[in-house]
């Protein structure tokens, strides 16, 4: 089972004002209470995030960040190891505007027997609760507040 996303989010700060925000990562859990554990020293290359992810369903999701690219304010790839395995990139752009459009995308699959087996019986609810934690954060990242501190 794998999940694969490819998504593109508009955001009315521009790219610096973007950048400078998820450079924030002292206040991720501030922004996103579903984000349970959250240790990382920064938006640096080679940086290691450790995080527990809760969306609204019966389950917890631990894993590993690894920045394998960190380019600003344009670029950021990583692997992701543990309960989910795989690989991520956000790209961020000027929206002909004022504005920022952010591509992420992302290729995951549950790892090891217990979250494989849960991953393959229950695939609509963790399908629906993956693409939950995308877009709920990418809502709850878009806030004005977050960009103007």
């Amino acid at each position: 089972m794998r999940l694969v996303s490819d998504r593109r989010y508009r955001f009315t700060s521009s790219p610096a004002a973007f950048w400078r925000a998820l450079e924030s990562t002292d206040r991720y859990q501030q922004w996103w209470p579903w984000l349970r554990q959250f240790e990382a020293n920064g938006l640096l290359l080679g940086d290691r995030w450790r995080c527990a992810v809760r969306p609204p369903l019966p389950y917890t999701v631990r894993f590993t960040i690894e920045l394998t690219e960190v380019d600003p304010p344009t670029t950021v790839a990583a692997t992701i190891t543990g309960d989910i395995t795989g690989a991520a990139r956000i790209e961020i752009a000027p929206d002909g505007g004022e504005g920022a459009t952010v591509d992420l995308r992302s290729e995951l699959a549950p790892n090891g027997r217990a979250f494989t087996a849960f991953a393959m019986v229950a695939r609509p609810l963790v399908t629906r609760g993956h693409n939950w934690v995308l877009d709920t954060g990418a809502a709850q990242f878009g806030r004005p507040e977050i960009h103007t501190t």
